[in-house]
């Protein structure tokens, strides 16, 4: 029999909450197979009276709406390193089909080869992505790092599932553990999870190496009466499958098999037969998953009542009501062209709602991706200036990151962010090259994607709560805002605390940025801001303001609520030795250390008999620099105002005036007395003498009062906060060099943020060409920072060759508002 389910297009904010039609059969007599029943259909609407259905549905949608699942893919800026480089890093979470806007906070975990934390990094998450780095030890003697990356809030639910990676590191002496002898390891995987007596079967298979590598191997699946059954080979990737079209569970089934290079043969047991179950078979033709539903004659009478829940992105998207009593298969049809990408589970249960079978299919449609514009300017001369323009087909927000590197240097193309959010973060097991799956839409691709669906894990539901209506257990809450400020007072006594007891916080971070807060202590002492961003540690001054002699007798103490518990690691051995013995990672970036040495020599054996010296004139805007910015302020790429020198910033009546027209993409508008600014559809962050302020304190300022001003481009992340608007950061007038120290003769105390942020160096040979320092940069640009929007969707990005890069390989990723994703891979030269 055939069952259509026909889904209504009502939908939610993350897709697939349908309203669900069943189709009921009626029987008409054809051949389809192996002489199954075709059906003409019916409709019949789902029950609308409360029942145990319903409350299943229910509890599994508060499981959609409140626990959803977050993942992560990191895009780093190359694959391998050596002692003393940094990895540069920008992270991008999704909430099934959207960017996550659920935690405020990533956590990523470094640790060596034997397992023991290096670092514990904690970033701020700004419009789902985080921009982190990690400094390998100089003296790092490891053969490979790794990473797990995680929120609290993935805490709580399976570990197995968080962001994980390993990174081989160069060392001048690799010591390669030898493996001569091939051992195959066979793993099998019946489809639905069962082999049944009498009832059609298919069983996947996959084959590894000690090392975990994928291998091939050919041979013959036997009966205990010695009656070869099927033929056992290796699709793809040490994958395949096997079908035994009437499995009896007296017999025992065995594996004889090969490996491709020895002719030693190996033997293992299939699964044994169950005598009685539901089997459930699934197939993919023309954008419709065809489920067949298969039952033993013998199974109890509530197996025979059967309902399929198909699920993706946790949220229901189709069920079926199937009725097995007088017939003992049934063929459902499940369009799946309207659907996202991603994975969807198949689960079979009995009219009590206990599992019997469950299956996992990818959907692979067009609507996950999009498509920027890449034109590229290259000039591969030594220093040579090249221009990269970026050019996004539609106006969403959207976020990018980019990396260029010598095509030397060793890439990991065999993940990106396709396979990493829509495949790897839903499947347990290592996945061989999952960026092939992604590389083209043919059917043999989709084949072997679903030998994948068939050999691996899957985030699976615990049933059994969900019967009882539990939802998981949370240990670790929304992280909603940034960092919150806890403070405790010691030492009052109750004749000491006054009523509307205050403190006054005055906070310095060590890029000079300042702010303050009155804060009511409450009865037990204790005081706290929420939301606040920070990097790196945080001076607090502190004063008590209705009791003045509390200063001198009470104690104060300050902590963040940042997670500061490493995630708990567990070493995949198998992993780090395949890690440790491709020497192949290693032999290209050998190649790039010996020309490294020999244009230093050139370089060196140029200046011995003269060394010329030369220093360049610093300019008015440099000197100005230098004597008010300071900290994160300083330096950095921005546009810069020298206001004293300015003529026509004596004639503008205030500095938003001054500045309209002048700052590419910075758009100013008035409306009566008051004036809003926005740049790239966002409000940038003011300053003023780098304490955070508010744009209608700024347009108070008298130009006269204005020094100098620096608009730094969006995004910015530094002070208290971040502004994908960027920000404008103004400078009044000092009467010296000499600054005061904020804050002088208060009490204070240390306060650790976020982990402390740098930003990747880029030369300018425009500007400086110090021919006596080499450049040997194997990562030649690296930039997270890339956003587009509205108008604004074309980004131009510059950077400068090194001393001897020919050919570089640039990698575009990014994700816009929808949830979109993009991976360019191009060679530029």
């Amino acid at each position: 029999t055939r069952c259509f389910i026909i889904p209504t297009n009502e939908t939610r904010k993350n897709g697939l909450n349908f309203k669900f039609i069943l189709i009921l059969p009626l029987l008409i007599c054809s051949t389809l197979g192996m002489n199954k029943f075709l059906v003409v259909v019916t409709t019949f609407i789902f029950s609308t009276t409360i029942s145990f259905s319903q409350q299943f549905d229910s509890t599994l949608n508060i499981i959609s709406s409140n626990f959803p699942q977050e993942k992560i893919f990191i895009h780093f800026d190359k694959y391998i390193y050596k002692p003393g480089e940094t990895i540069w890093l920008k992270a991008y979470l999704t909430d099934g089909i959207l960017p996550s806007e659920q935690s405020k906070s990533l956590y990523a975990d470094w640790y060596d080869d034997n397992g023991v934390l290096i670092q514990h990094l904690s970033l701020p998450i700004f419009q789902s992505i985080a921009v982190g780095e990690f400094l390998i030890p100089t003296k790092y003697s490891g053969n490979n790092l790794h990473v797990k990356a995680y929120t609290t809030w993935m805490l709580n639910f399976d570990t197995a599932f968080l962001f994980t990676k390993y990174f081989p590191v160069v060392q001048p002496n690799l010591n390669q553990e030898q493996f001569n002898t091939i051992k195959p390891i066979v793993n099998f995987f019946p489809e639905g999870g069962s082999i049944i007596h009498s009832v059609e079967s298919y069983v996947a298979f996959k084959v590894t190496n000690q090392y975990g590598q994928p291998i091939k191997i050919s041979g013959v699946i036997k009966n205990n009466l010695g009656e070869v059954i099927d033929t056992i080979i290796t699709q793809h990737d040490g994958m395949g499958a096997v079908y035994i079209e009437k499995p009896n569970s007296k017999m025992q089934y065995t594996a004889y098999y090969k490996e491709e290079h020895s002719n030693f043969e190996y033997s293992k047991l299939l699964p044994a037969i169950e005598e009685n179950g539901v089997s459930l078979l699934v197939q993919n033709v023309k954008n419709t998953v065809i489920a067949t539903i298969h039952r033993s004659a013998n199974v109890s009478s509530e197996n025979k009542n059967i309902k399929l829940y198909v699920l993706i992105n946790n949220q229901i998207a189709f069920k079926a009501f199937v009725k097995l009593t007088n017939k003992t298969s049934q063929i459902i049809h499940i369009p799946t062209n309207s659907l996202p990408t991603g994975i969807m589970q198949l689960t079979l249960f009995n009219e009590d709602y206990l599992p019997l079978a469950e299956r996992i299919f990818f959907v692979k449609n067009v609507n996950f991706q999009f498509y920027p514009s890449v034109q590229s300017k290259i000039n591969t001369n030594a220093r040579a200036k090249n221009i990269i323009d970026i050019d996004v087909p539609d106006s969403l927000l959207t976020n990018l990151s980019i990396s260029i590197t010598d095509e030397n240097v060793k890439q990991d193309s065999s993940t990106n962010i396709f396979s990493e959010l829509l495949l790897s973060s839903d499947i347990k097991g290592k996945i061989n090259n999952p960026a092939y799956y992604f590389s083209n839409s043919d059917e043999t691709t989709q084949q072997h994607l679903d030998l994948v669906m068939l050999t691996n894990g899957w985030r699976k539901y615990n049933w059994q709560q969900i019967i009882k209506n539990q939802t998981p257990l949370i240990r670790y809450a929304k992280d909603s805002t940034y960092t919150q400020f806890i403070g405790k007072s010691f030492g009052l006594s109750k004749t000491d605390f006054l009523q509307d007891q205050k403190i006054l916080l005055f906070l310095e971070t060590k890029d000079s940025t300042k702010e303050h807060f009155i804060l009511p202590i409450k009865k037990d002492g204790s005081f706290e801001i929420s939301g606040i961003l920070f990097f790196d540690t945080l001076k607090v001054y502190y004063s008590f303001l209705s009791n003045k002699k509390l200063n001198r007798n009470a104690e104060v103490s300050f902590q963040n609520d940042l997670f500061n518990t490493p995630s708990t690691n567990n070493i995949d051995t198998i992993i780090k030795k395949f890690t440790t013995i491709n020497a192949d990672y290693f032999e290209q970036q050998r190649k790039l250390d010996l020309e490294y040495e020999r244009l230093l020599k050139t370089k060196n054996s140029g200046y011995l008999n003269e060394v010329v010296v030369k220093t360049k004139a610093k300019t008015a805007i440099d000197l100005l620099d230098e004597k008010y910015a300071s900290g994160i302020f300083s330096g950095r790429d921005a546009y810069q105002f020298d206001l004293i020198n300015d003529l026509r910033a004596q004639s503008s009546f205030s500095l938003f005036n001054y500045l309209q027209g002048i700052v590419p993409g910075l758009q100013v508008f008035r409306n009566g007395g008051e004036t809003t600014l926005k740049w790239r559809q966002s409000t940038p962050s003011f300053f003023v003498d780098e304490m955070n302020t508010e744009a209608d304190v700024v347009a108070t300022i008298p130009m006269s009062e204005i020094a100098y001003v620096k608009v730094f481009r969006p995004p910015f992340f530094g002070g208290f906060g971040a502004s994908s608007g960027g920000a404008i950061a103004l400078y009044t007038r000092k009467g010296s060099d000499v600054k005061s120290s904020s804050g002088k003769g208060l009490e204070f105390k240390y306060l650790e943020g976020y982990s402390a942020y740098k930003y990747f160096f880029s030369p300018n040979y425009e500007k400086e060409n110090d021919a006596l320092t080499p450049d040997f940069r194997t990562t030649i640009y690296w930039n997270p920072y890339i956003t587009t929007e509205g108008n604004q969707r074309k980004a131009t990005i510059q950077f400068f060759n090194n001393d001897y890069s020919k050919k570089f390989k640039m990698v575009l990723c990014g994700m816009n508002s929808e949830g979109k994703l993009t991976w360019i891979e191009k060679m530029l030269n």
